[in-house]
């Protein structure tokens, strides 16, 4: 057979090779494909139809019209307002940790790490009674605060927006550090070498050459953090001490208190339509779907 020939003839067994590897990869990913249609896709379709029709499978725009209503807006001036504090104060916090982490001593970036998840693999439940023993009239931040004469009455620390803050802040903590650690620890130290070489001062080396490095992790810690943050239910529920109104929460009132299930999922439609709209808007500013990044 001539050179040709068997060119052609290992050019059809590659083509071979690579039709059955294809419909390898596409038989082993249907058990994963049905899961995520079980279990995301139908319900959210359930969801989107329980919004749009009422009890007598009319359809109707009224559970939308209704989050007009001022009570609704409130919540979710609310929600966004809290979101937006938090990932903030979680920057403020996270970053400094985070660099700490990647360039302090070994051995207490691994203790710091150590902490970290220490935090994060306890429950979400007993953070959130911890804060609210330590925020409380008599509880120890105010014992503390008076003690040091800082203060001659106790603050009212829980049971508002600043003790939802603190428990929020301090359980959404750990998303945003792991990603801003991440990022950091893959940034080359001869870059800032480079920058020290050509006469830059730490402080100018930091600023034009790691910050910028290591905003994808900043940006996708803060989407964490806001994400979460919009459905958050346990802490705003226990230290908001049903002063503070989330989205989550006005959703579980609907549904127990009123049986309302359109209105209730009305509100999880727009909720989760933002949380796609934050998600695309990092990933067209920050650049995180770029190819080689």
């Amino acid at each position: 057979m001539s050179s040709a020939g068997l060119g052609a003839l290992n050019a059809r067994e590659l083509q071979r090779a690579e039709r059955l590897h294809r419909w390898y990869l596409v038989g082993s990913g249907i058990p994963a494909l049905l899961l995520v249609l079980l279990t995301f896709v139908l319900p959210i379709g359930w969801l989107f139809w329980l919004s749009l029709f009422d009890a007598n499978g009319q359809l109707t725009i009224a559970n939308y019209t209704r989050l007009l209503e001022p009570i609704y807006v409130l919540t979710f001036v609310q929600t966004f307002k809290i979101a937006i504090i938090v990932t903030l104060v979680c920057v403020l916090i996270g970053y400094p940790y985070a660099y700490f982490m990647v360039k302090g001593p070994r051995w207490l970036g691994s203790l710091a790490m150590a902490l970290l998840l220490v935090s994060l693999w306890t429950s979400l439940l007993v953070r959130t009674y911890a804060w609210l023993v330590i925020l409380q009239r008599r509880g120890i931040a105010n014992d503390l605060l008076m003690s040091l004469g800082i203060t001659d009455m106790p603050l009212p620390l829980v049971h508002n927006l600043t003790g939802t803050v603190i428990g929020m802040v301090h359980i959404m903590l750990p998303f945003m550090i792991l990603p801003l650690y991440a990022a950091m620890k893959s940034i080359d130290p001869i870059y800032n070498q480079a920058a020290a070489t050509f006469g830059a001062s730490p402080a100018r080396a930091f600023r034009d050459v790691f910050l910028p490095l290591s905003l994808p992790g900043l940006a996708a810690g803060a989407t964490l953090v806001f994400v979460i943050t919009l459905g958050f239910y346990v802490t705003p529920a226990l230290l908001g001490g049903g002063k503070v109104q989330m989205i989550s929460m006005r959703i579980e009132s609907d549904v127990s208190m009123y049986a309302n299930w359109g209105a209730a999922s009305s509100l999880g439609v727009v909720l989760l339509v933002a949380t796609l709209l934050m998600l695309f808007i990092v990933k067209k500013g920050a650049g995180l779907g770029r190819r080689g990044e």
